[in-house]
Order: structure tokens, then C-alpha cells, then sequence
């Protein structure tokens, strides 16, 4: 590692920490939490080879977190995701809404855990295809275009698998999406 490296990451964690760290808290439920993605986050960035040709680190940093946060919640399976939504054309269910909502009493906070329960239930019962293009392109930010080109499937057939998957989830979680909204 060249000896202006350490620097560089030194120099990247007092420009990006604090933004970062507030990107994660939003995204999870504790400080403690939050702090362990973020070392992460740096510990991934310290592991780069090299890490000073990262062309847009604020682009990397953020994708890291993002891949940490979805990482922890699938060990977890009962927390919330960033930016998990399955509102279509028709605007048929915004989950987004709940997915991230603050919840204020117990009652609230166990409601949304069961939504979260039964969300991650849900996915379990789609076909791998499926469940990996909508993961990939919902959770992950990767784009139709990139996941063709990684699997070399028709593009369409991604939209596809993934238009199922949005019809399952949804249909599988209506009523429990009703509940929440009833409260």
C-alpha cells in the first residue's frame, strides 16, 4: 500500500463520516447499529487493494452501506429496508410507507415488525428468479440493464420476473397492508 493511502482513507472518513453515518441511522433502528455498519463500511474501504483508484468514493461508500444495511436485515429478516416499494402504475400499495414509517407505541412498532416478518415470508415463497430480480433490482439498485448483462437473459424476462413477484407480494400482504393502514 503506498504510504499516501492511509492518508486518503483518513481524509475519506472525515469528509464522508458523519453524512454516512446519518444515512445508515435513518436506515436502522439503533445508533448501535448503525456504528457497526458504519465500521464496516471503513473496514471494506481499509481491505480495498486499491482503494485510492476508487473513481467516485461518495458513490462507493453509500453502495457499501446500502449493501451492509440489506446484509444485516437479511440475517435479521424483521427490520426495515431503504427505498422498499411496490407501487405501480395503478398506485395500487405504497409499502414504502410502512416499511419506513417511525412508529411511536409498542403496538405500532410490533405491527411493523409483523409486516416485516411476513414481507421477508413472502419473498421465501417466490421462485429464485424472481425473488433475485426483485431483490436485485429493488434492494440493490441495479438496474434491468446490468443484471442482462450479468446473466445474459432478455431484459424483458427480468421485467417479467419481476412484474410477478410485485403481483405475489402484493397479493400476499394486502390485507395485513390494510391492517397497518387501519390502525
Amino acid at each position: 500500500m503506498p504510504t499516501n493511502e492511509p492518508q486518503n482513507i483518513i481524509s475519506t472518513v472525515a469528509n464522508y463520516g458523519k453524512r454516512l453515518f446519518s444515512f445508515i441511522r435513518g436506515r436502522v433502528n439503533t445508533d448501535e447499529d448503525a456504528e457497526d455498519i458504519l465500521q464496516d463500511v471503513w473496514f471494506q474501504l481499509s481491505n480495498q487493494p486499491e482503494a485510492g483508484a476508487i473513481e467516485q468514493i461518495s458513490g462507493w461508500l453509500y453502495r457499501v452501506a446500502r449493501n451492509k444495511i440489506t446484509d444485516k436485515y437479511r440475517k435479521q429478516k424483521e427490520e426495515s429496508l431503504e427505498d422498499f416499494t411496490f407501487e405501480g402504475e395503478d398506485g395500487e400499495i405504497n409499502f414504502k410507507e410502512i416499511l419506513l414509517a417511525e412508529s411511536f407505541s409498542p403496538e405500532e412498532e410490533s405491527l411493523k415488525k409483523l409486516f416485516w416478518d411476513q414481507l421477508f415470508l413472502a419473498l421465501e415463497e417466490l421462485p429464485e428468479n424472481q425473488r433475485y430480480v426483485f431483490v436485485q433490482n429493488e434492494l440493490e439498485e441495479r438496474t434491468f440493464q446490468e443484471l442482462a448483462d450479468e446473466s445474459g437473459e432478455n431484459i424483458k424476462t427480468l421485467i417479467s420476473r419481476k412484474g410477478y413477484a410485485v403481483k405475489h407480494l402484493r397479493s400476499r400482504l394486502q390485507n395485513l397492508y390494510q391492517e397497518f393502514i387501519n390502525y
